[in-house]
């Protein structure tokens, strides 16, 4: 479960970073609502996963001091093509998880994942991309 778990604590701790790009390059007020719950969405997953990675007495690896995007981030277009590429990614980070889970710890990996998929959901639909969900969110495209 260790590596499982650290794939999934770097890929919170990459959306939480990409999501202060995200939010400078967003325009509308609700759009800078939905990110700044999002990212907190992301930060108590973090925190979650480094508690429950203590308890196991598990290390991951240390977060960079930066991240590099997959494309420049200029404008509310970009922001929103971007959360949706974070939480697709988020979502596959969570998948592996369920499989090396029971109980408690299934449930919340499957609860990540699930919220990152209806997240990028919402993002899709703000950004008028078709279609606007997945078949089986967390399976790699």
């Amino acid at each position: 479960m260790n590596p499982q778990l650290g794939a999934a604590l770097a890929a919170e701790e990459a959306a939480i970073y990409a999501y202060g790009v995200i939010g400078v390059n967003l325009n509308s007020r609700g759009d800078e609502t939905e990110a700044r719950m999002a990212e907190q969405a992301h930060r108590v997953r973090r925190d979650y996963l480094v508690a429950r990675m203590a308890q196991l007495k598990a290390s991951a690896a240390p977060s960079p001091a930066g991240y590099d995007l997959p494309f420049p981030v200029t404008d509310r277009a970009s922001a929103l093509k971007l959360a949706v590429q974070v939480e697709d990614g988020v979502a596959q980070s969570w998948r592996p998880v369920l499989g090396v889970t029971t109980g408690a710890d299934r449930g919340t990996a499957l609860a990540a994942m699930t919220e990152a998929a209806v997240r990028a959901t919402r993002w899709r639909r703000l950004a008028e991309v078709t279609p606007v969900t997945l078949p089986f969110p967390g399976r790699p495209a």
